[in-house]
């Protein structure tokens, strides 16, 4: 007899939740394990290939005729091209040791992204670098290669802060995971004779870019958040709120060098949006992010050393023809709060 929904238990719903759960999780497991399991064949594939060709005459006839038998072969599975093979090879010079996969964060990458990492880096520390960060992460192969492109190894925490005075010492130093020096813009292409609502549009065609750049677990909140402060108004830039931290992020944009009084108001906001908005119970300190055209880092850091609100001084990287037309604040943080108003769910994880 089918049970109705008037029929169903109480504890119904919930127990239905539970298994429904497991069974995503149980899928995501398996889908890691079989991903482990390919890369660990295109390892043994390239181990072989790279011992044949030390002690044999194997050359580029040998892997075409290769790779057409192993199609063949295996007719229901792709991978087996003369450059895949020759991947295969790279794969397992650059990882030797038979238990690196399974025991490194690159056993849990996509094969895509790992030719990226071949492809994009010589010096395997890095490679093992990024692979952490990709899996930790899971980034979009698009976003690896940016990050690799860029060289967030040198960028990441790289901003000026006071976030040692600022914050407890734990939480200094994840505060500081979230900065960047400098943040790369140069996808924002400008033409200096490029009109307001042209210089918008280019910017809202590539929010994701910008939206990725910031970096994982940046959650757009607002673009000029307005506070009333006993009568007189102020409005924040853009107001982020970080779902990994769990903290309120301010940021604000100036499309000038720094001056210690852009630091002075920063941390005004910051102080508002942490006194207002922030649940202490629930949420770490607020911090702020200032993104300047240019600085003198030791003003900066003079300036940094004035305000007892935890802020960070980062410049953006713009293309030498995006320099000579720096688009105004107001555009930024219009262009940037328009398409994620479009897209709240527009959100890098």
């Amino acid at each position: 007899m089918t049970m109705t929904h008037d029929m169903a238990p109480d504890d119904y719903l919930t127990t239905l939740e539970d298994l429904k759960t497991h069974v995503r999780q149980a899928r995501v497991r398996a889908q890691r394990v079989a991903n482990t399991e390919l890369l660990m064949l295109w390892w043994r594939i390239g181990r072989t290939i790279q011992q044949r060709l030390a002690t044999e005459a194997w050359g580029s006839a040998v892997l075409s005729r290769l790779a057409a038998d192993l199609r063949a072969a295996f007719p229901g599975m792709t991978g087996f091209s003369p450059a895949n093979l020759r991947y295969m090879r790279r794969f397992a010079m650059a990882w030797p040791a038979p238990n690196s996969i399974r025991q490194q964060a690159v056993g849990e990458l996509p094969w895509s992204h790992v030719i990226q990492l071949l492809d994009k880096l010589d010096d395997q520390g890095l490679r093992d670098w990024y692979a952490a960060k990709d899996a930790h992460h899971g980034w979009s192969r698009a976003v690896l290669a940016h990050q690799i492109t860029t060289r967030l190894h040198e960028r990441e925490a790289a901003a000026p802060t006071n976030f040692e005075g600022a914050l407890d010492r734990d939480d200094s130093d994840q505060a500081r995971e979230i900065t960047k020096d400098p943040y790369a813009l140069q996808f924002l292409a400008i033409d200096g004779n490029a009109s307001e609502r042209e210089l918008e549009q280019r910017l809202v065609d590539r929010i994701l870019d910008t939206m990725r750049e910031l970096g994982p677990g940046f959650a757009f909140v607002g673009r000029q958040v307005h506070f009333d402060i006993d009568g007189d108004d102020f409005f924040v830039d853009l107001l982020f709120f970080h779902i990994e931290q769990l903290r309120y992020v301010v940021i604000e944009l100036k499309t000038t060098r720094f001056t210690p009084a852009d630091a002075g108001q920063l941390g005004f906001y910051v102080s508002v949006v942490d006194d207002r908005l922030r649940v202490p119970e629930k949420h770490l300190p607020t911090v702020g992010i200032l993104l300047v055209a240019g600085k003198n880092d030791t003003v900066v850091r003079y300036a940094l050393a004035s305000t007892s609100q935890p802020v960070a001084v980062s410049r953006y990287e713009l293309a030498e023809e995006e320099q000579r037309a720096l688009p105004d604040e107001e555009a930024i943080t219009r262009a940037f709060a328009d398409e994620l108003a479009r897209d709240p769910g527009a959100t890098e994880r």
